[in-house]
């Protein structure tokens, strides 16, 4: 079997004629047959053909990343998406909040941003007595962190709790973020003056990274032309609300459902594995890793209607699941290694279930 490229995009999935509104069923599967239908899958594969229309109304080209930015909501996590300025990453993630209909809020992080700027603060109410929370931006279902990378270690530490848990406590109360949440920030490369690298137990609360390069030429005069004739403009109101919270929910129940069979479990453990033993690499994948393996692979089955992940799933998700969890050696880094080319040959040695 030929090893697919990490860094290609998902697998596209076939339109569908079933409704959003549809709801996800229990297994039921019985007996011997490993093939019987575990989910239904049409209200899936309807809502990402919709996200997908609705984005590149304004979006032209980058595939790659609108595909697995979709997996990543689907699969229940958060995404970090690296590129250059200028290469739609801040404007896709606002079409993909706008367009799944979930409560939005923004937050563009510099260097002299608090904690309480991000999480909210209490304030003292002199005429009752007591102290008013105030929530913060992070308190939307879809926060947009525009420059993760421009803030010090002490704002991105009040991070960690929300991330992981969907809560934040603030002042002795934990409060709960309403679901479905989902974190989406933005970086320029770390190269770049002014930036901070993110700290690695931050790094891997993100399902994905995902890395944005630039468009063809093709799809950049398609861009120029799309521009033109709107105006010179880019109008937001072009793209409408396809979904909502339940539906966005509904979806993420299905994906849940999706069956992985014990010889792709120990496939995506065994590339997780190999990371942690590797010559190039100084730290390897944690268990968190192989989790998001897994969670990736069944979103992407769920987008091409199949209600069971396979290696290909596996492989087609390694790069934006992975990338970020590892950790090159020096002499490696200096050669100009990237941590693409290392889970590319990992992917290669690792023997493929049959």
């Amino acid at each position: 079997m030929d090893t697919p490229d990490p860094d290609a995009p998902l697998a596209p999935t076939d339109p569908t004629t079933a409704e959003t509104s549809g709801t996800a069923k229990a297994p039921e599967a019985s007996g011997d047959d490993l093939f019987a239908a575990t989910t239904e899958l049409e209200p899936v594969a309807e809502a990402v053909e919709a996200l997908r229309h609705e984005i590149g109304q304004l979006v032209v080209g980058q595939v790659g990343m609108v595909d697995e930015l979709i997996a990543c909501m689907l699969a229940g996590g958060h995404a970090l998406i690296e590129g250059v300025p200028g290469v739609a990453k801040t404007l896709t993630a606002k079409l993909l909040a706008k367009a799944t209909g979930l409560d939005y809020s923004r937050v563009q992080f510099t260097p002299d941003l608090m904690p309480a700027d991000v999480l909210g603060t209490s304030v003292f109410r002199p005429r009752e007595g007591d102290f008013e929370f105030h929530p913060g931006p992070i308190f939307a279902q879809v926060v947009l962190i525009d420059e993760i990378n421009r803030a010090p270690a002490k704002t991105q530490a009040a991070l960690f709790e929300v991330m992981e848990e969907r809560q934040a406590t603030i002042d002795g109360t934990t409060y709960a973020m309403h679901a479905p949440f989902m974190v989406l920030a933005t970086q320029n490369p770390v190269e770049h003056e002014g930036t901070y690298n993110l700290p690695e137990a931050q790094l891997d609360r993100f399902l994905f990274k995902v890395v944005v390069g630039y468009p063809s030429l093709e799809e950049e005069v398609r861009m120029l032309t799309q521009f033109q004739a709107h105006g010179g403009r880019v109008d937001l109101d072009r793209v409408h609300s396809v979904l909502d919270a339940d539906a966005i929910q509904r979806a993420q129940e299905a994906v849940r459902l999706v069956r992985a069979e014990p010889p792709v479990l120990r496939y995506a453990a065994e590339i997780v594995g190999a990371t942690r033993s590797h010559p190039a690499l100084m730290l390897g994948g944690s268990p968190r890793a192989t989790l998001a393996l897994i969670q990736g692979a069944k979103a992407v089955a769920a987008m091409s209607g199949r209600d069971f992940a396979t290696p290909d799933d596996i492989k087609s998700i390694v790069a934006p699941a992975m990338r970020h969890r590892i950790i090159l050696t020096p002499e490696r880094e200096i050669e100009g290694v990237r941590a693409e080319d290392v889970l590319r040959r990992i992917v290669e040695d690792v023997e493929v279930p049959r």
